[in-house]
């Protein structure tokens, strides 16, 4: 795509997300839902912290609109939003961190990644 092409975003908003993605562990779900969709439940026990706390997380970045979740049951799956305006930035960042799988790897083995089907 050339730099013609590309979909330009706000300098204040660019900003904004950066700021958001500037927290390890905001950046670390964004990270793991490039692959997977996932649920609370499972950030919980990869973070080794409170629902709360990665609901606070979540929240943020779905108010910025970098993720959308599914109601199934009574579980909320989270995934990454590709048709947001500042997909193709979080994109670019992403291409650069290392893969997160194993996160999800450790939980089956621990016998802790959680089906919310």
């Amino acid at each position: 795509m050339s730099q013609y092409n590309k979909k330009t975003v706000e300098l204040e908003s660019a900003a904004n997300v950066l700021k958001l993605l500037g927290d390890k562990t905001r950046l670390t779900i964004i990270k793991m839902l490039d692959n997977h969709d996932c649920c609370v439940c499972e950030f919980v026990e990869i973070f080794n912290t409170s629902q709360p706390a990665i609901s606070q997380h979540l929240r943020k970045l779905k108010d910025a609109g970098l993720v959308k979740e599914t109601r199934k049951g009574q579980w909320i799956i989270y995934s990454l939003n590709k048709s947001s305006d500042y997909f193709p930035l979080v994109e670019e960042i992403l291409s650069h961190l290392p893969n997160q799988d194993f996160r999800l790897k450790e939980l089956e083995e621990q016998g802790l990644r959680i089906s919310c089907e």
